[in-house]
């Protein structure tokens, strides 16, 4: 494969929407993402919700095999992992950190991580989730992850959207074009290197 033919083949973004929560904020926030990323050649979208792909929380013993059940669970969820050239994840801020279905999700994968790009949208009240941002970063980075630096943040999120999903500041949209613009860049890299490479962890 050329390289223009790798450059001009869309990158595989996989949304992981983090929150499991009844009620929750994290659709909202998705839409706006995927709208953005709808309006992409560059990019074709997977979302990958963990509230309709739930995962186990409990783990087999080593050299065990996984309990009933957890095979198909895992087949709904670590193809599109897999598969995947860059990762965003929206998720809220639980605790000063993000919810424990994301790290449950992160820790049932591994190597579905290795050498690809992560980019993080966060919301939240004042801190607009960037507690939760930083927190991902170290965990992401032990599993060999490229984590981006620009991110997007919704503080007091339940007032930054109208009825109709969009977002009133256009600075918010600004930044989203450069969080995917950083993605793109990491994604056709790091893509063109595995192809030349399997990544060696």
């Amino acid at each position: 494969m050329s390289s223009n033919s790798r450059t001009s083949t869309p990158l595989r973004v996989a949304v992981v929407v983090a929150s499991t929560r009844e009620g929750r904020f994290a659709p909202v926030v998705t839409r706006w993402l995927t709208g953005h990323l709808d309006q992409r050649d560059d990019m074709t979208t997977d979302v990958v919700d963990l509230a309709e792909t739930p995962l186990p929380t409990v783990f087999p013993a080593f050299g065990q095999p996984p309990a009933p059940g957890t095979e198909e669970a895992l087949a709904l969820v670590s193809p599109r992992l897999a598969a995947a050239d860059a990762f965003l994840f929206v998720t809220p801020e639980y605790n000063h950190s993000f919810p424990a279905s994301l790290k449950n999700a992160v820790d049932w994968h591994n190597t579905q991580w290795h050498g690809k790009p992560i980019g993080f949208v966060s919301y939240g009240g004042l801190s607009g989730g960037l507690r939760a941002v930083e927190q991902l970063r170290l965990v992401m980075a032990e599993l060999n992850a490229t984590t981006i630096r620009n991110t997007v943040s919704f503080h007091n999120a339940f007032g930054a959207f109208g009825e109709d999903g969009a977002v009133d500041d256009p600075a918010v949209d600004t930044a989203a074009k450069a969080l995917l613009d950083q993605l793109a860049w990491w994604a056709h890299a790091l893509r063109e290197a595995r192809t030349r490479t399997p990544y060696a962890a």
